[in-house]
């Protein structure tokens, strides 16, 4: 579920920023993206 959030954070990232819409939003929305991921990678499942 967080992998999908993170991939459709980082497509609307990259459409705002090809079409150089949205100014700082789309930066805002990478490093929410961001934050998401590495959140996911720390607490994410761990092999036993």
């Amino acid at each position: 579920m967080l992998y999908t959030l993170v991939t459709i954070l980082l497509l609307v990232w990259l459409v705002g920023l090809l079409t150089h819409v949205g100014g700082s939003f789309i930066h805002a929305l990478l490093v929410i993206a961001g934050v998401l991921f590495v959140i996911e990678l720390i607490s994410g499942r761990r092999a036993v």
